[in-house]
């Protein structure tokens, strides 16, 4: 058998082999182990129940493995069940929070409806447009009822994410005491007249109009009336500055305008800034901000932060001083208003600043123009040090409030002697 891998029991030779009958042969594999037996001379499987079906093996393996597969699914659908249930309790909790906030902001101040405010702005009437922000437009409104002229914020609630600004503003509204931020009148929750969703904030209306206006005014004849003078733009810089530090360091938990820009800033009667506040502690919307004036970190992904508002602080102030918008088309790849300052200090510091300044004080008294330069210079600098491209190399707000403060002050005092001492006229305000 030393040569054979295969047996045939119907014609097998093997002594004893027991006659199987006219059926067919059954052919299997000898066990390579049989083969190397050189002295077995005989095969016996006559005891061996070789009729019937052949047994199947045993499934206990099979068993085991689909219970475990089983109990592992179950354990999954069971865990996502319950997150889905905690997800969805956790938007209950935060919609009820945000219905009981949008009912006492509305309980608080005096309630107003949509109805009033598509009235009061003619059909919300590009006439009565003020501006635009992130997640709707501002108006011009006549509240008739009242008498009363107001600026009315209208959301658009198509934009992703802006159900959630709005709460944020009502929430920070709710929370923000100061006088150089615009005061809420009221919000509006309502249908519209297509039966849609409509939110709206009401603010008292600043008669200045906004920054932006008077730093890039259209008009080809400009006179002193339709500009700021070197020290209008000294106290709304104090302003904006003390507003910010107060939202970033004096409310609990702070708040991050995220959109500071002239647009965004507006003006009294007294020529003093107010600024719109807007919450914003995670973005999860894409970038927060203007381009020109978002923090670059943003579009690296970085959560909205306090030094955030500082660099856009910087370029604000760089644009109040300059007279140049972040996108004005001088600038490019190569060139910003932060680098186009920086290069200009302190020097050519006249290369840059805003001629219209000059239209209120003697461009050519030379007193004049070396305290106006120190002044320039000083101003310049800090916002080069607010814009700075990391984070953590910019000044912390606290502090350039209170370098802003001093610059002020040393350029009053400065203007004062010179009225006092020379009768020379600084256009003082």
């Amino acid at each position: 058998m030393q040569s054979s891998s295969l047996g045939r029991i119907s014609q097998s030779s093997l002594p004893g082999a027991p006659t199987i009958g006219f059926i067919s042969p059954i052919v299997w594999q000898i066990p390579s182990g049989l083969q190397n037996l050189t002295s077995m001379c005989k095969l016996d499987v006559s005891f061996n129940d070789l009729q019937g079906e052949c047994k199947k093996e045993k499934k206990g393996n099979l068993s085991k493995t689909l219970v475990i597969t089983l109990t592992s699914i179950s354990a999954v659908v069971f865990s996502v069940s319950v997150l889905a249930v905690i997800v969805l309790i956790c938007k209950k909790l935060r919609k009820r929070h945000e219905s009981q906030l949008i009912s006492t902001t509305e309980e608080r101040y005096e309630r107003v409806s949509y109805h009033a405010l598509s009235n009061g702005t003619n059909g919300f009437s590009e006439d009565n447009l003020l501006g635009q922000g992130s997640y709707g437009m501002v108006y011009k409104c006549t509240l008739h009822d009242q008498g009363t002229t107001v600026a009315v914020k209208v959301f658009n609630i198509e934009q992703s994410g802006t159900f959630r600004s709005f709460v944020a503003e009502c929430e920070a509204l709710r929370r923000v005491h100061h006088r150089c931020l615009v005061k809420i009148i009221t919000c509006c929750s309502s249908i519209n007249h297509r039966g849609q969703e409509f939110k709206a904030l009401v603010f008292e209306l600043m008669p200045k109009g906004s920054l932006n206006g008077w730093l890039h005014a259209e008009s080809d004849t400009l006179t002193p009336t339709d500009t700021l003078s070197l020290e209008q733009r000294l106290h709304i810089a104090v302003d904006i500055m003390d507003a910010l530090d107060y939202l970033d360091n004096h409310c609990q938990p702070s708040i991050i305008h995220c959109d500071l820009k002239p647009s965004n800033i507006f003006l009294a009667e007294d020529m003093k800034s107010a600024s719109k506040t807007q919450q914003n502690s995670n973005s999860t919307t894409g970038i927060r901000g203007t381009i020109g004036y978002v923090a670059p970190e943003y579009g690296e992904g970085s959560s909205v932060s306090t030094q955030g508002d500082v660099y856009s602080l910087g370029i604000l102030l760089l644009e109040m001083f300059t007279g140049r918008s972040p996108t004005d088309e001088i600038f490019n790849d190569s060139l910003d208003l932060h680098k186009f300052s920086e290069n200009a200090l302190p020097e050519r510091i006249w290369d840059i600043v805003d001629p219209t300044i000059w239209m209120h004080t003697d461009a050519y008294n030379s007193t004049i123009r070396s305290g106006i330069k120190n002044c320039l210079v000083s101003v310049v600098s800090l916002g080069i040090s607010c814009s700075k491209k990391q984070p953590r190399e910019r000044i912390p707000i606290q502090d350039a409030a209170i370098e802003m403060h001093a610059i002020r002050d040393s350029y009053l005092k400065f203007a004062r002697s010179l009225l006092v001492e020379h009768g020379i006229y600084g256009s003082i305000k």
